[in-house]
Formats: C-alpha cells, sequence, structure tokens
C-alpha cells in the first residue's frame, strides 16, 4: 500500500511495510492545538495528507508529518522495529 485512506473526519487509515493496516483517529493530537496545528481545525485541510515516500510517514502541506514509529506502535501496541515504515 502506498497511500493514505481519510475514512472521516480525523480518521485514517495506512499501512506499514511489514504490511500492518492500521486505522487511527487523529483529533486529539490535531484539532485542539494551535501553531502549526492550526490549519487542522479544518477538516478539508486534514484530509489533504499524504504519504512522503521518502520519509515513509504521512504528512501535510504544511509540513507536519507524524513519526512513522510512534504510529505503529500505538496502531499495534507493539514496538517498532524501524522498518515499520508507512508505505
Amino acid at each position: 500500500m502506498n497511500s493514505v485512506k481519510h475514512i472521516k473526519e480525523y480518521e485514517l487509515e495506512f499501512g506499514f511495510t511489514d504490511g500492518t493496516i492500521a486505522r487511527l483517529n487523529f483529533q486529539a493530537r490535531v484539532a485542539s492545538r494551535g501553531g502549526v496545528f492550526g490549519p487542522f481545525q479544518n477538516v478539508e485541510f486534514f484530509k489533504q495528507v499524504t504519504v512522503d515516500q521518502e520519509a515513509g510517514t504521512l504528512t501535510w502541506p504544511n509540513g507536519v508529518d507524524f513519526c512513522p514509529d510512534v504510529l505503529y506502535s500505538e496502531a499495534t501496541g507493539k514496538a517498532s522495529d524501524n522498518r515499520a515504515q508507512v508505505a
């Protein structure tokens, strides 16, 4: 899988290079924060998420991204082995 799918509001589904598919809600991470997260107040902006193939993680047009190891751990309850990049 080499893309991320917006499910609804702040929920995304994405895959990792080990074949794991994850579905996470990002509302608590982005919706009520300021600074670089300010644009996320608009769900239409949030929907502009893409996969940065070089970094192997989720990213948005304003440069915000999330560590793929943290996303993997949250999605699976397991520590990442540093190969868990978003595919």
